[in-house]
């Protein structure tokens, strides 16, 4: 059975927490925040002393909120009890209230008091006070309002991808973005920031369409704007070579590619050549180029020993790229080789690298394993890969991913009731990270029902296999091999039911297609005809040349009573 792959890592999006006049959205270029966290109420040089700041009665001072909101951003920056700092962000956000109502002062305090909860990991207590913010926010007041609405959005879009909540998350976004696109133009680069920013959410969500149309915006906003080869135009080329990979389009993203890496040698950014020559040489590895996808990962590999050193996670993430490009040219002691030169790496990681880089690597590594028939050790290194991870809302989807993996794992060495437990939890955390609508999740709906098949849950699996088929038709389509496996994996749980006439509409809708992709002579379309030759035989018919349209079947198939009968398996196999 095939191994299941998380997807592939979109780019992080930022936490926006710092203010900044522009109002920028994100970038590759570091930048501030659009929430305005920088006071312009400046306190007067009378300081309240402590008799004052402990009585609630003198939040009334109209000259204690702004020394209130100065002394919790002291306390941020000086790393102090973020309990003290949470309570001046409390206490000044009641006295603007008091003081002077809904307006730019009490929700700049609000941001604060917001960026506090949210570092102490107390999201849902920081949600409704963004959700304050923007309310008291009246866009028709001023730049300066206006500036704080687009804030406060996409602060709230931060906090709800922290969560995991991605579509929350993206509302928000596209909220702040046309309050910026109102208040400045749809011509402003401070827009195109928004709209990167934007597009590496849609990409994180795979809602790569949506992505692509933000990425060609941002490149027309800062060809206008920027000079031939910027660095903003490498940014946005980068992101539209993600996007372009992501969708299959490998010639367009070696395009883009190319330009954004003769943009970056341009400006002598040497690191982020390397960076992007490991794009160029995935993309010549998906288009089976793998002599030029060596030398671009052998360039980058010396660029990366030169700058980082040699045990920089950067030099093991090349090692894996290479470990998983020999190994499909078959050339498997080299394959393995780099996987261990990379586990060497992650093992004794340099100052500075992150668990979560260590997790992922570990994830990659497994995977290679796995490909190379060696379950035991993948499975090893995704349970040592999930320890190093917290289980917080920001984590769910990375999380499920590895799950999904263990389960492929157990479910590869017989441990079917272990591999069923690991895809619940994934589908659980998918579930409360707002993605039981991508085709990822409709994959490991279908894995959990092959584990369900194994286990004699059938009526389990029914429920699974159906719930995947209708995500993944919506999501690639009734013609797509992930959805025809799905298709041919619900005709053998109906055959196995005595569903024999349903398996038969599914598996002859199946054939067809197949042999319209594939032709009739293809290995998989003759596997087909077998399977459907012996369920005709069993049930006393021939091969229905005239096809209903799948609509039709499945519809009809879904109100139809379940024949009562023995279970039993069918002589054709399940698809992963």
């Amino acid at each position: 059975m095939p191994g299941l792959k998380t997807p592939p890592n979109a780019t992080p999006l930022r936490v926006l927490f710092a203010g900044n006049e522009n109002g920028g959205g994100g970038g590759s270029k570091p930048t501030s925040s659009p929430s305005p966290l920088v006071s312009r109420s400046k306190p007067t040089k009378r300081t309240p002393d402590h008799k004052t700041l402990t009585d609630e009665s003198s939040l009334d001072n109209p000259d204690l909120g702004p020394f209130l909101l100065k002394l919790a951003r002291d306390s941020i920056a000086s790393g102090d009890n973020p309990n003290k700092a949470l309570d001046y962000a409390i206490r000044a956000s009641k006295s603007f209230q008091r003081c002077s109502g809904p307006g730019l002062e009490l929700a700049m305090s609000l941001h604060v008091l917001a960026a506090i909860y949210s570092s102490m990991g107390r999201f849902e207590e920081a949600v409704p006070v963004l959700e304050r913010s923007i309310e008291i926010s009246d866009f028709e007041n001023g730049s300066n309002n206006a500036l704080a609405k687009f804030s406060g959005c996409m602060q709230l879009g931060d906090t709800y991808s922290m969560m995991g909540l991605f579509d929350r998350s993206i509302q928000c976004y596209e909220s702040g973005l046309s309050i910026q696109i109102e208040a400045l133009g749809d011509s402003d680069p401070r827009v195109a920031e928004t709209c990167r920013y934007l597009a590496e959410a849609h990409i994180q969500a795979m809602q790569f369409d949506e992505a692509e149309k933000l990425c060609k915006k941002t490149l027309e906003i800062h060809r206008k704007h920027s000079a031939p080869a910027s660095l903003e135009e490498a940014a946005d080329r980068r992101l539209m070579a993600l996007v372009c990979e992501a969708k299959g389009d490998y010639e367009s993203a070696l395009e883009h590619l190319v330009l954004a890496s003769m943009s970056m040698i341009a400006n002598g950014q040497e690191n982020e050549v390397a960076a992007i020559d490991v794009s160029i040489g995935n993309i010549y590895l998906s288009l089976c180029r793998f002599d030029e996808a060596i030398f671009a990962y052998q360039k980058a590999l010396t660029v990366f020993k030169s700058i980082k050193g040699e045990s920089h996670p950067s030099v093991a993430s090349v090692f894996i790229r290479l470990s998983d490009l020999y190994y499909k040219i078959g050339k498997l002691r080299e394959s393995k080789s780099y996987c261990e030169n990379a586990l060497r790496i992650y093992a004794k990681p340099v100052p500075g690298t992150t668990l979560e880089e260590i997790a992922s690597g570990l994830t990659e590594v497994s995977a290679i394993y796995e490909a190379l028939d060696e379950p035991e050790e993948a499975l090893r290194l995704l349970q040592k890969a999930m320890k190093l991870l917290e289980d917080t809302p920001g984590n769910r989807s990375t999380i499920a991913g590895i799950e999904a993996q263990m389960g492929v794992m157990f479910y590869m060495v017989g441990m079917y009731g272990e591999a069923r437990s690991s895809f619940m939890s994934a589908v659980a955390k998918l579930r409360a990270s707002g993605e039981s609508k991508s085709a990822f999740f409709g994959i490991v709906l279908n894995q959990m029902g092959l584990s369900s098949v194994q286990l004699y849950r059938i009526d389990e699996a029914v429920e699974l296999f159906e719930e995947a088929r209708m995500i993944l038709e919506q999501e690639c389509g009734s013609s797509h091999l992930e959805t025809l496996g799905v298709y041919s994996n619900l005709a053998a749980t109906y055959d196995a039911m005595g569903r024999v006439e349903d398996a038969i509409e599914i598996l002859e809708y199946i054939l067809k297609i197949r042999e319209e992709k594939l032709g009739t002579a293809n290995p998989d379309v003759d596997d087909e005809k077998k399977r459907l030759a012996e369920l005709l035989k069993e049930a006393g018919r021939t091969r229905n040349r005239k096809q209903k349209s799948l609509e039709n079947l499945l519809d009809t198939n879904s109100y139809r009573t379940k024949k009562e009968s023995a279970k039993r398996w069918s002589a054709f196999g399940f698809r992963s």
